[in-house]
């Protein structure tokens, strides 16, 4: 009975209870990660409030935020939609293209920075309006702006990639943000051009070229091109210059609002507040559970249901399948792969970077179906009457859970190739 009281033991169902409410409530988690945190941390084991104050993720945090109000303050000023814009021109009436075109820019505007909600957020009412106007399938366009938000997600300035590469730390495994991109990267390629191919690409190209040159491009003023051109300097000081990504955001973003580039309320007010407080939430109970002997105990758990041989393929199925109801920054991530260097030391072998790519790319697959953000975004941002949303939504969820075993199969024999 003692050693079900202990901290070690309640932290580990803290994280449980925490998972179960992801899975089955919209509730943000984060919250509640913390009051748990602070249940287990100060009233069980005794620690002082200020103990608990330094779990908190504070270079995270400042990451996120700084990134997120330099792309905000982008998005407010209208630059980057105005980029968007841009892309159905880029088909030159090549309606084949479009949905390449729509991969392309989600993976890149992802890449650049905001991460994948933020890329869905901007290309998809595009992709749904033109698309769906030149008899491309909702499906597909839905499939191609998912993963291509999801292919860029994880580069080493997206908020993604910067919240992969903190947890990948907790677990020893530094350095390593080009090979979590690239991993992630060739997946959500794959897939979407197994889409391509299966829903609807195939006639779109013997359908040949049709008029979307009806769409309206704004015009690109100075202030667009400034902005533009710091994101470029932040984006060579970060890449090709190590600088920091979300301090060195928050001096670009300042930057734009003290020239009156952009403003201040509206780049705070995007700010995704909502999965900061998951992520840092979630952060601080992991932490917790880390110095109370949780974490040891859920790495022996997790030792208990795959081996040396399996554990590529069976980590990326169980972290697909949690994924699939729940966030995959804000709990996957962050429950998972601080844990990799314990598994590998209870399976007695396996490669550790190979099992975090693996929980990588497993998680962020699933990412497209309707019960996630991306999904969602998808779903909404079809235009009324253009297609059958139910019909869409039941692809959609059927696809999600069948990325689970495509994620199983490939970490299982391809993630070596990316270590």
């Amino acid at each position: 009975m003692a050693e079900l009281a202990s901290p070690a033991t309640l932290s580990l169902i803290a994280l449980g209870v925490v998972i179960l409410v992801s899975l089955t409530s919209r509730i943000n988690i984060g919250v509640l990660a913390v009051g748990l945190a602070t249940i287990v941390a100060v009233l069980v084991a005794k620690w002082k409030p200020a103990e608990l104050a330094a779990a908190f993720p504070a270079d995270l945090f400042l990451t996120l935020l700084g990134v997120s109000v330099l792309f905000g303050a982008a998005q407010a000023n209208g630059t980057l939609g105005l980029a968007a814009e841009r892309i159905a021109w880029l088909s030159a009436g090549r309606t084949a293209l479009l949905p390449i075109l729509f991969f392309l820019f989600s993976a890149l505007f992802s890449a650049l920075g905001p991460g994948a909600i933020a890329a869905s957020a901007l290309v998809a009412p595009l992709a749904m309006t033109t698309g769906l106007r030149v008899g491309a399938p909702a499906f597909l366009l839905a499939l191609m702006v998912g993963n291509g938000a999801n292919a860029g997600n994880l580069s080493p300035i997206s908020a993604g990639g910067l919240i992969v590469s903190a947890q990948m730390e907790k677990a020893g495994l530094v350095g390593h943000e080009w090979e979590a991109f690239a991993a992630n990267l060739v997946a959500h390629t794959l897939v979407a051009a197994a889409a391509y191919i299966l829903f609807g690409g195939l006639a779109l190209l013997r359908k040949g070229r049709e008029d979307v040159a009806a769409v309206t491009l704004s015009k690109f003023e100075p202030r667009h091109w400034l902005t533009l051109a710091v994101i470029t300097v932040w984006i060579v000081c970060v890449v090709f210059l190590g600088y920091p990504p979300g301090l060195t955001a928050f001096i670009a973003a300042a930057a734009l609002i003290l020239t009156k580039l952009a403003d201040d309320g509206a780049s705070i007010r995007s700010v995704p507040w909502a999965v900061i407080v998951m992520v840092c939430g979630v952060g601080v109970l992991v932490s917790v559970m880390d110095k109370t002997g949780g974490m040891d105990l859920f790495t022996t758990g997790l030792s208990k249901i795959t081996t040396p041989d399996t554990a590529n393929g069976m980590m990326a199925f169980v972290t697909g399948l949690i994924s699939t109801y729940s966030s995959t920054s804000g709990v996957v991530y962050p429950a998972f792969l601080p844990a990799v260097s314990g598994l590998v030391e209870k399976l007695g072998g396996g490669d550790p970077l190979e099992i975090a790519l693996s929980i990588n790319v497993g998680a962020a697959l699933v990412d497209v179906s309707p019960l996630s953000t991306i999904g969602a975004l998808a779903l909404a941002a079809v235009p009324a009457g253009a297609a059958d949303t139910k019909k869409l939504f039941r692809n959609l969820l059927i696809w999600g859970f069948s990325m689970t075993l495509v994620g199983a199969i490939f970490c299982q024999l391809f993630i070596g190739f990316f270590a």
